[in-house]
């Protein structure tokens, strides 16, 4: 595991852009709006079992290059390092989808080294860049043992909004995510329909 790298008040950080932020699995000391520069929160990891399956993966949030992303730095005492930084590992490194790295995350008290989760490219299930309109629909049509995509998306932007760090790209990717839904499904033409089934 990583070594986390403890601040000179004996804390170190975390820095969450995903469901971290409202469900860490730990008590942090500190929290603090932050802004990581050069990575950016995307649908960019294929689930095959939480959100998808083999035959039909769903995809999950992942920080990929380039950009910035607005999250929550997460500020944990020095005491809890080791049970902390063993659950992460357990959570965050299943499939070693990420390269944990130690970043400089902004905050209006100043910059902290935080323990960032940065997504691997060269990890099999990294989507590389899918255009929206994909990046939609396998959203729509996947669903894992912890249930549909589309309510995991669903989830992360009403969180978003609700700490005041929107995501207008989430949002807009719910929203094509939400007209799909609706679509029903076609109906045969009308020489279709009353053509009797075959024998």
């Amino acid at each position: 595991m990583l070594p986390l790298r403890a601040c000179s008040s004996g804390h170190f950080w975390v820095f969450g852009y995903g469901s971290l932020m409202w469900n860490p699995g730990f008590t942090p000391a500190e929290v603090r709006p932050g802004l990581l520069l050069g990575y950016h929160r995307r649908f960019c990891l294929y689930s095959t079992q939480y959100r998808g399956t083999d035959e039909r993966p769903g995809l999950v949030l992942g920080l990929d290059r380039g950009g910035s992303c607005r999250g929550l730095a997460l500020r944990i005492p020095l005491q809890q390092q080791e049970a902390v930084s063993r659950a992460l590992w357990e959570r965050e490194m299943l499939n070693d989808e990420y390269h944990p790295r130690i970043l400089p995350v902004r905050t209006a008290a100043g910059p902290v080294p935080c323990l960032t989760f940065v997504v691997d490219r060269r990890n099999r299930f990294y989507s590389g860049r899918l255009a929206p309109a994909e990046t939609a629909s396998i959203i729509a049509g996947a669903r894992g043992d912890r249930g549909p995509c589309a309510e995991y998306l669903d989830n992360t932007v009403r969180h978003l909004d609700q700490l005041g760090l929107e995501d207008r790209s989430l949002t807009r990717l719910r929203e094509e995510v939400q007209r799909l839904l609706r679509v029903p499904p076609a109906r045969p033409a009308a020489n279709e329909a009353a053509r009797p089934p075959a024998s």
